[in-house]
């Protein structure tokens, strides 16, 4: 018999119901003037019931805008701190052959090289032979063959500096990761579908739709987020104490006027932090706990353990945030930073040491806010496109199927709903592309119907009445209907996980609209043609 239980009934009525729910802020705003020029994207804005859903479809830099920015790497900074790392496996290399090259001191210089004067001059080729010996290879196409360090000296002075191979090799790194990051970061906060890519040797293109403000993005990603934590050798209040060889003079960020001589080698760094989260210290201040990775546990609790006592300064971009004195051995690799936060600046620290530090510092050449590059002209003529298509292949059902096509034409209207429900509760940025896979969801939405209805004339022919001829029109019809859908979804993965940009925004699209189609095809159409049958009792039907 053909009939679908109530609880059946009940439930998909509640799935169309909440899926149009769900869409519902995007018609309603859609009509709101002054709605694309809303800061806050995604959430709808004054004249919204609370307590009815909030989210609304992101749109793409190709149909609305958004921030942009052109950043310049500053990587003359990286040279500076790979000559930092050195200079403890050199000074201990040194030290092992004491007995020949004499007393060692450091020496000020250049800040992306190391001058080292030996007290025995004459053993200054050996010196130089052993800093050589430290030297390794550059793993890179163009530096193949040459070492990573160059060791000359003036006199009994030794000089070290990077090669020029391992240079270009760094300053690719170092740009290379710092895109890495800066998408990590803009992920982080839930932003979709950015445009960050690379342009020339040191600069990178960011451009993040629906932003209104570029101040909003350098706020995170601006920050380098260094976060070390080095040993204190004594505070002042003189801002031009001489803070001697191996050491720095850094601020203390919330007590004005205070300084710290700090040695520059860090015993952790935030690169072996495995998690930071806010959190509230035990005064109920804002704060943030982290967490280091078995290498950083080890020598952060053996640190602890040797210096009780001792300061201890948590640097965060060459400013510290405080210098606790060590009161006990602190085992397990985890702790809290506190400062005088807020909410949103723990919450934002937190955002930044999770995504990593920028391997060097940002020079912002342009920011900008930048209009729709398609133009209200071409975003105008693509609606009116979608529309007179909509409305060919409602036409088309309804001519080919008449009632039966009537009610296919129902549940594709609200397929399109409840796609627009499933993006806005997913905070999906649509750009044309996407578009362009709702278009493509339209047609296989009504293909399905089409294979069922087909379905049903052949039945007809053979079945006992129109009841058995559409239960059984949908039973056979399913296996084809299920088989083209999980391939076109198995290929809409593929492109989400291989692809990017444009790629995943019709992939993903695309792949919601594979689930509500099959769905609406399957369960909404017959329960249409099921409610219709049982009130009119049909002795024929016509398909």
């Amino acid at each position: 018999m053909l009939q679908i239980d109530l609880w059946k009934r009940i439930l998909i009525w509640g799935t169309v119901a909440l899926g149009l729910l769900l869409a519902l802020p995007n018609a309603y705003y859609s009509r709101v003037e002054g709605y694309n020029d809303q800061v806050a994207v995604g959430q709808p804005g004054e004249g919204w019931v609370d307590w009815l859903p909030s989210n609304l479809v992101n749109l793409g830099l190709d149909l609305r805008g958004g921030a942009h920015l052109l950043a310049e790497v500053k990587v003359e900074d990286v040279y500076a701190s790979r000559m930092k790392g050195l200079w403890p496996e050199i000074r201990n290399r040194l030290r092992q052959e004491r007995d020949v090259v004499g007393t060692i001191r450091l020496q000020d210089g250049p800040e992306d090289e190391l001058r080292i004067r030996i007290s025995n001059a004459d053993a200054i080729s050996q010196a130089v032979s052993i800093v050589r010996e430290i030297s390794r290879p550059i793993v890179s196409l163009t530096g193949a063959g040459q070492n990573d360090i160059e060791v000359t000296n003036e006199g009994p002075v030794l000089i070290v500096r990077l090669s020029e191979a391992e240079r270009l090799a760094t300053d690719d790194r170092t740009v290379r990761q710092s895109l890495e990051i800066i998408r990590r970061r803009i992920d982080e906060v839930g932003t979709r579908e950015p445009t960050i890519q690379r342009q020339g040797s040191d600069r990178i293109l960011i451009q993040v739709p629906g932003v209104e403000s570029a101040s909003e993005l350098k706020d995170i990603i601006g920050t380098t987020a260094q976060l070390t934590f080095q040993p204190v050798i004594r505070r002042t209040t003189d801002d031009q104490t001489v803070a001697g060889p191996g050491n720095s003079l850094l601020p203390s960020m919330d007590e004005e006027g205070q300084f710290y001589v700090l040695e520059d080698t860090p015993v952790v760094t935030g690169e072996e932090l495995v998690d930071a989260q806010p959190s509230f210290d035990q005064n109920g201040r804002p704060a943030v706990s982290f967490r280091f990775n078995p290498a950083g546990a080890r020598k952060f609790g053996d640190y602890t353990a040797n210096n009780i006592g001792n300061p201890f300064a948590i640097v965060l971009d060459n400013e510290v945030i405080s210098a606790p004195v060590i009161q006990s051995h602190i085992a397990g690799g985890s702790g809290i930073i506190t400062g005088n936060f807020s909410v949103e600046e723990s919450t934002n620290l937190a955002v930044l040491l999770r995504a990593g530090a920028l391997p060097a510092g940002l020079d912002f050449l342009e920011e900008r806010t930048i209009g729709p590059e398609l133009g209200a002209d071409s975003i105008q003529a693509g609606k009116i496109a979608c529309i007179v298509a909509g409305i060919a292949v409602l036409f088309f059902m309804w001519a080919s199927y008449g009632l039966f096509g009537l009610f296919a034409n129902i549940a594709l209207i609200l397929n399109v709903g409840m796609i627009f429900g499933l993006l806005s509760v997913i905070g999906a940025t649509l750009t044309l592309p996407g578009i362009a896979g709702i278009v493509l969801t339209i047609g296989m939405a009504v293909d399905a119907n089409v294979l069922v209805f087909e379905r049903i004339r052949e039945e007809m022919k053979s079945a006992k009445g129109p009841a058995r001829a559409i239960e059984l029109g949908y039973e056979r019809a399913l296996s084809a209907i299920v088989d083209a859908n999980i391939t076109t979804f198995i290929v809409a993965v593929i492109l989400f996980v291989l692809g990017s940009g444009p790629v995943r925004g019709f992939s993903v699209t695309l792949g919601i609209g594979i689930l509500t189609s099959v769905f609406t095809a399957i369960w909404v159409t017959r329960l249409l043609i099921v409610t219709w049958f049982e009130r009119a009792r049909p002795k024929t039907i016509e398909v």
